[in-house]
C-alpha cells in the first residue's frame, strides 16, 4: 500500500503546485494592472478632432478669403483705368529712332517682326499700350502658339519697351534698344 499512496502523491503534490501557482499569478497580475476605460479615451478623441476639424475649416477660411482679397487686388491692378490715350508725336519718334514710326507698330520693339507681330494681332494685342500692360509669361503664351520656331524669342523687355513707345520716351526706347542686342546686354 506504501507504493499506492506514493503513486497518488506524485500526482497530487504537482497539481496542488500548479492550482495555487496560477492562482498566484491571476492574483498578481490583476493587482498590479489598471483598467482602461475605452469610452473615457474614445470621447477624449472625438473631442480632439472636432477642435483640430474646427480649425482646419478656420484655417480654410482665412485662405479662401485671403485668396479672394489676392486675386481682387490682382484684377485692380491689372484692370484697364480710364484714361486718356498719350499722343503720338512721329516727328519725335522718327527723329529719335532714325526712321519713320507708325503709332502702335509693334515692330518698334526690338525683338519683334512681322509674324510676331501679327501672332500678337490675332491674339488681341494690337497696342504698345496694350503690350505694355501683358504679362511676359502671356507674351510667352502667344510665341508659343506659333510653333516651335518662335519659342526661342524672349519677350521679358517686350512690355517695358512697348511702355516706351507708349509714352513717347523714344530717345530713352532708341537708347536701351542700343545698348542691348536683342534683348541681351
Amino acid at each position: 500500500m506504501d507504493f499506492a499512496n506514493m503513486n497518488i502523491w506524485c500526482w497530487l503534490l504537482p497539481a496542488l503546485v500548479g492550482i495555487i501557482s496560477g492562482i498566484l499569478g491571476y492574483l498578481i497580475g490583476k493587482g498590479g494592472s489598471t483598467t482602461i476605460d475605452n469610452s473615457a479615451d474614445l470621447t477624449l478623441l472625438k473631442d480632439k478632432n472636432a477642435k483640430l476639424q474646427a480649425d482646419l475649416d478656420a484655417c480654410n477660411g482665412k485662405l479662401t478669403a485671403a485668396s479672394a482679397a489676392a486675386a481682387a487686388a490682382t484684377v485692380a491692378a491689372v484692370a484697364p483705368t480710364v484714361e486718356e490715350d498719350l499722343p503720338f508725336d512721329a516727328a519725335a519718334a522718327k527723329l529719335a529712332m532714325g526712321k519713320a514710326i507708325k503709332q502702335d507698330d509693334l515692330k518698334v520693339v526690338e525683338g519683334i517682326g512681322p509674324k510676331i507681330s501679327e501672332m500678337f494681332q490675332n491674339a488681341g494685342i494690337k497696342t504698345w499700350k496694350a503690350l505694355s500692360e501683358t504679362a511676359v509669361a502671356r507674351c510667352q503664351e502667344v510665341l508659343d502658339g506659333g510653333g516651335e520656331r518662335y519659342r526661342v524669342h524672349d519677350p521679358a523687355s517686350w512690355p517695358m519697351q512697348a511702355k516706351m513707345a507708349y509714352e513717347g520716351k523714344w530717345a530713352e526706347l532708341a537708347k536701351w534698344q542700343d545698348e542691348h542686342d536683342h534683348g541681351k546686354l
